[in-house]
């Protein structure tokens, strides 16, 4: 039996409301979405502000809806931040933590995330935690050891029961919006390396856990990257702005469970 899978859009910051209505109608009418929803999870992350007109929208979907970001903080004097609570309140069941762009760009360190971890498990929310190397630290060689610094502080920080609503996301930094991509068997092979490190801690976990790609996944490339042992689907960025794009990618996911 393999591990169900999760399919999740990130649609960073894009949108207005024509554009969202549009693009969830595109979404939505597929007659497939309730039969692969069966199969697996399927999730749009919306930026923060249009999460209620999303939710709206969704309603009679099984399409689920998260959020790109939570705060670290319960509540308080944090000017623009938004609070697991809150996010729950709208509607949300995920929340993306320690995306590149936010560990890059907002310089968010390991500490940050695992202080979102415990707001959004405190919350009921399932965190998507992303990993990954750039492409000087890949060309050093050194991906395991910038895994292992990314991963084993949050293992080291909660129990495994803590952990098993846990999602860890794999997104090599260099692949994320250059239209590059990581072969499947290079995808495999650091997904093997993250369930492997997570074995070391507690093998249920490891054998249960979703570890997603989120390196530019594509239609073309979708079915040979799920085809993968341990890669359970994915975090897509671009190609979730198109509709028959995303559906695609859906597809290509449902045939690896009709081929089990």
């Amino acid at each position: 039996m393999i591990r169900k899978a999760l399919i999740a859009g990130n649609w960073k910051m894009h949108g207005s409301d024509k554009s969202n209505e549009e693009l969830v109608n595109g979404m939505t009418r597929s007659k497939n979405i309730k039969v692969w929803s069966e199969k697996f999870d399927i999730l749009i992350c919306p930026p923060t502000i249009f999460i209620p007109q999303i939710k709206n929208k969704l309603v009679n979907s099984p399409i689920s809806v998260g959020a790109q970001d939570v705060s670290e903080f319960s509540n308080g004097a944090y000017t623009g931040q938004v609070s697991a609570t809150m996010l729950k309140e709208q509607g949300c069941k995920w929340v993306i933590i320690g995306h590149s762009e936010r560990r890059q760009g907002c310089f968010e360190s390991n500490q940050n995330v695992i202080n979102k971890i415990k707001q959004a498990l405190h919350s009921e929310l399932r965190p998507i935690v992303c990993l990954g190397e750039t492409q000087q630290e890949r060309e050093n060689n050194n991906v395991e050891l910038v895994l292992t610094e990314q991963l084993s502080p949050i293992l080291n920080s909660f129990e495994p029961n803590k952990l098993s609503n846990l999602v860890l996301a794999y997104e090599p930094v260099w692949a994320i919006g250059t239209g590059l991509t990581a072969t499947p068997e290079q995808a495999q092979a650091v997904h093997a390396f993250i369930r492997a490190k997570i074995a070391d801690y507690n093998e249920m976990l490891a054998k249960n856990i979703q570890i997603l790609y989120g390196g530019s996944v594509k239609p073309d490339n979708a079915l040979a990257l799920f085809t993968m042992e341990d890669i359970d689907g994915a975090l897509i960025g671009g190609a979730s702005l198109s509709a028959n794009d995303f559906l695609d990618i859906c597809a290509a996911q449902y045939s690896v469970y009709q081929s089990e």
